[in-house]
């Protein structure tokens, strides 16, 4: 496999995103086919100069995106491409599951600012209630149409660099990783179906009580601390949840 580009290391965009990316060009470049195998992951940190678990990440996305599947003692292939895409399923911002799909995209920011913590906030990032903590409200529009409203409070020393800085069309993880060293280790998720209530339904521009697909995410630094609570507001009438299931082998 050929390295069609490298890592940009002054890009706000994660480095495993920034791999996915890489990745896709260069089976796409080889015309390689489903069940073509694909370097090891010793290689590719050799190959893009990263570190194992950005290759982790990057793979275990794509896997989940159906371009790779991996055999576990056999090594990764390339899988079956396809159009649709997962959801949710990895240590991944808004930001990019909607670069990852059709359309042209924008995301814009409707309020940051420093809150205090309600109780349940407060029980999420393991703060006292009332606590200032930042909180950043965001649309995210996919062809000009509100797609997503997405609400993410961070505690006051995680987000109050995010204040300061133009957080157009970027992902908040790449920025606070890349520009402030904040190491998302993990993250516990949820997705469930909702209607929208009066605010949500303002900032998606669709009717109260519209369906809405409903993403909530806690995540973890490397030392356990919760740093991040995200509730993402998505329209039903432009969501669609893939899951792809497989039969586990023999063990």
């Amino acid at each position: 496999m050929r390295t069609s580009s490298a890592i940009d290391r002054r890009s706000d965009i994660p480095f495993y995103s920034q791999l996915k990316r890489l990745l896709r060009e260069d089976i796409a470049a080889r015309g390689l086919e489903p069940g073509d195998r694909l370097p090891g992951d010793h290689e590719l940190c050799e190959r893009y100069q990263v570190s194992r678990t950005v290759v982790r990440q990057a793979l275990l996305e794509l896997e989940h995106e159906g371009v790779v599947r991996r055999e576990k003692g056999r090594g990764t292939f390339v899988g079956d491409l396809r159009t649709s895409h997962g959801f949710g399923g990895a240590l991944v911002g808004t930001f990019e599951d909607i670069q990852s799909n059709a359309g042209e995209q924008h995301s814009r920011t409707l309020y940051r600012g420093t809150v205090a913590a309600t109780p349940q906030v407060a029980h999420d990032l393991a703060v006292p209630e009332g606590a200032d903590v930042v909180e950043i409200q965001r649309i995210r529009e996919v062809d000009g149409v509100p797609w997503a409203f997405t609400r993410t409070f961070l505690p006051l020393d995680v987000g109050r660099p995010l204040l300061e800085i133009e957080l157009e069309d970027v992902s908040l993880y790449g920025v606070l990783e890349r520009r402030f060293g904040i190491r998302f280790e993990r993250a516990h998720r949820s997705v469930e179906a909702d209607v929208a209530n009066d605010a949500v339904a303002s900032a998606l521009g669709c009717a109260p009580g519209a369906a809405v697909l409903v993403m909530r995410s806690i995540s973890f630094d490397e030392a356990g601390r919760p740093i991040e609570r995200f509730t993402g507001y998505h329209r039903g009438d432009r969501s669609r949840l893939n899951i792809e299931v497989f039969h586990a082998p023999d063990r």
